[in-house]
């Protein structure tokens, strides 16, 4: 029945002159086209549509049946396969581009997340032949089309082992080597353009079009891929896709316009350069290595705020490989103004004590270790606190922040860097917050549930925190009280003369400042107030210690 319908149509609009067909033809035709390729008649159709006197007719109308050509091709077992095959040939030949474009635009988007793979393979090469047939008209296509094409892939997962890549399950692989095959022809027309006519390139929308497409692909999928050294992986598509796309800077222009492209485009851009060394024979080699970290900063930044593991491993990465090329003490103080130079090391602790991943929390054993300062160690320390305290309650437990996992970690904080002859101004920061810490441990967990191992190992952190830390303390109390006495009685002295004097205290080896006997007396009071207040911390936490001790009454 659908046979003869689609019969009845084709002869009656044979009849019809200057293409003045009605929408009741239109659907007739595409309905009962539909319906006869679907139950097999794939070859009377072909024989419709070849038929010279047909010919206008396809033309107008014939675009409508690419929905169920490309799904008989996509079931490739199917037995009217070549005749399939053909239709699209003819279609390909004779109808509109325009329309062609947006049938084939259609199917890609309606695939499902099992068939993209199959389906953009499928339909790359048509799509390239419908483009080149708009001719100088083509740019807002192209970027159309690829901007469609990357949607999907986007869709598709990333693979991450090596074993992952090899196999190209979800086919990214196979899609991301298929595309560059897309573009080439598109690529090669600007390179005749820039021959022909180098002063107007960076006016040619086609190459903005292709820009375009290379900073989303850095977007998408690139930055979420860890690409493998050629070591690990001889043949890596991921990595050869990577390649391409940087290559293409070799199009005079590229990047000049810097604010058009997303930062994350050009925070993976930088990765690739820097960390996987790939494109960057072509990269200037004039800039010094404190201008590439300096440039590389606000893309750490942004890299190591996110959440997802890709982003913050590329920003480690990028952070670790720019810092090592640059020379101790070389770095200008005026970057210290810069705002970034500021936020990424505060990311940088975010991440190492907030992030539940193993590796980076054995990161954050090593940043203890070698940070020495006290500020940051105490930042740190305070947000190990707030993730133990998240992890103690129902439903959020972390096995990296309690039991025996913590207890290497709070070994670490819960010591004095050098015994009781340790700064304990200088340590101010990282001393309060590892008493703050102890505190809250000793009160939050209770020593029936030892949820922390806190109590099991407190004898340890009393003789090698506790007890030296009142010992330094009581020493640096006397001498600083006795200063302070001192400096008091000097005044004294010198009040009797009628000029302001100026004299140097000594404390701790060590020669303060000239200042004036008021200034001396702020300092010094200054010193016993911060005394006091780890003080302050450290009774309560003997009176906690004390009262598990005690006998009951």
């Amino acid at each position: 029945m659908a046979l003869n319908q689609l019969s009845d149509v084709v002869q009656r609009c044979q009849a019809i002159k200057d293409e003045n067909f009605s929408p009741e033809d239109f659907d007739i035709f595409l309905n009962s086209g539909r319906t006869c390729i679907e139950q097999g008649d794939s070859a009377q159709v072909l024989s419709i549509l070849v038929d010279e006197k047909n010919k206008n007719l396809v033309r107008c109308m014939g675009w409508n049946l690419l929905g169920p050509v490309v799904k008989i091709l996509l079931n490739k077992e199917d037995k009217n396969l070549p005749h399939c095959h053909a239709i699209l040939s003819c279609l390909l030949e004779v109808c509109s581009p325009k329309e062609l474009l947006l049938g084939f635009l259609e199917q890609v988007e309606e695939a499902d997340s099992g068939s993209i793979t199959e389906t953009v393979t499928l339909l790359l090469k048509p799509l390239q032949t419908v483009l080149l047939r708009l001719g100088m008209k083509k740019a807002s296509s192209v970027g159309m089309a690829l901007s469609t094409l990357l949607a999907q892939l986007s869709r598709l997962p990333v693979p991450i082992t090596k074993e992952q890549e090899e196999d190209d399950i979800f086919g990214l692989c196979c899609c991301c080597t298929a595309l560059l095959q897309f573009v080439k022809p598109f690529v090669e027309e600007i390179k005749e353009v820039v021959k022909d006519n180098n002063r107007n390139i960076k006016d040619n929308e086609l190459r903005v079009e292709l820009l375009k497409f290379c900073m989303k692909c850095l977007s998408e999928p690139l930055l979420e891929v860890q690409l493998k050294d050629p070591d690990t992986l001889e043949k890596s598509p991921l990595r050869d896709f990577a390649s391409e796309i940087l290559r293409r800077r070799k199009v005079p222009g590229f990047l000049e316009e810097e604010v058009r492209y997303p930062k994350e485009s050009l925070a993976c851009m930088s990765h690739l350069i820097f960390v996987d060394h790939i494109a960057v024979d072509i990269f200037p080699a004039v800039f010094s290595p404190v201008f590439v970290l300096q440039c590389n900063m606000e893309y750490i930044e942004l890299l190591l705020s996110k959440t997802e593991e890709s982003r913050l491993q590329k920003g480690l990465e990028l952070y670790e490989k720019s810092l090592i090329r640059v020379e101790d003490n070389s770095l200008p103080v005026d970057l210290l103004e810069l705002k970034t130079f500021f936020s990424v090391p505060q990311n940088l602790v975010k991440v190492m004590t907030l992030c539940p991943d193993q590796t980076l929390v054995k990161n954050e054993r090593g940043m203890l270790k070698t940070s020495h300062h006290a500020g940051v160690e105490g930042y740190i320390i305070k947000n190990i606190k707030n993730q133990i305290d998240f992890s103690l309650k129902l439903g959020n437990g972390n096995e990296w922040f309690m039991g025996t996992n913590l207890l290497p970690l709070l070994r670490l904080v819960l010591c004095l860097p050098h015994g009781p002859e340790t700064d304990l101004l200088q340590n101010m920061d990282r001393i309060m917050e590892s008493l703050n810490l102890l505190r809250y441990l000793l009160l939050r967990d209770k020593e029936w549930e030892n949820e922390t191992g806190i109590w099991t190992e407190l004898y340890k952190i009393e003789d090698t925190f506790l007890k030296p830390l009142r010992t330094g303390l009581n020493m640096s109390k006397a001498h600083y009280e006795a200063e302070l006495k001192s400096t008091k009685e000097n005044k004294k002295i010198s009040s009797k003369d009628s000029k302001m004097s100026i004299c140097s205290v000594t404390v701790g080896n060590e020669n303060l400042p000239n200042m004036t006997p008021e200034m001396q007396l702020q300092v010094l009071e200054s010193a016993i107030f911060t005394f006091d207040l780890i003080e302050s911390v450290l009774v309560r936490i003997e009176e906690i210690i004390e009262a598990k001790e005690r006998p009951p009454s």
